[in-house]
């Protein structure tokens, strides 16, 4: 398996599109509306100019198969990186996140510049959690978010990161 991460184009709205189904979303609240998947979208390009995230597919040598990226924000009063990532339903099952993650500590360590990167899954995400699992975080606890007009109620994951130069 080559397992690549590209950077987010133009025209890859079209996976955000197919990630957003009721059982691709049930963890976050259910699937976006046309105009917020544009809008965040437009948000990872943006990204990629400002250095507000860094998001990319996910390629497996046979095409497209997720997302995975990164983007600083705030967890108990302190700034943080933080990581999230899909994988598509006719390529999960295969390890494909838990490769990734890897690859995205390694993007942190030329470009990021916070010493901890965090994840939030659900509690009931048993995939995603043993992502963190196997990816060598630590469980750091359970908390409680808003998002996208719901309350998600997440594991938090805990990754330290080697102290940035510069």
């Amino acid at each position: 398996m080559t397992l690549r991460l590209e950077p987010w184009q133009e025209g890859d709205l079209p996976l955000l599109q197919a990630a957003n189904t009721v059982d691709m979303t049930r963890h976050l609240g259910g699937p976006e509306s046309a105009e917020r998947l544009a809008v965040r979208h437009a948000r990872y390009l943006r990204g990629w100019e400002t250095g507000e995230c860094r998001m990319y597919r996910i390629t497996d040598g046979t095409g497209v198969v997720g997302s995975i990226g990164w983007w600083s924000t705030e967890w108990r009063e302190a700034e943080v990186h933080e990581t999230g990532w899909f994988i598509l339903p006719g390529a999960q099952g295969r390890g494909l996140a838990a490769a990734a993650v890897p690859l995205i500590v390694d993007d942190l360590q030329e470009h990021g510049w916070l010493p901890l990167l965090v994840a939030f899954p659900n509690v009931d995400n048993r995939a995603s959690n043993r992502v963190c699992e196997r990816a060598g975080f630590t469980l750091a606890g359970v908390d409680d978010f808003p998002y996208r007009g719901v309350t998600l109620h997440c594991n938090v994951w805990t990754l330290r990161l080697p102290e940035h130069e510069g």
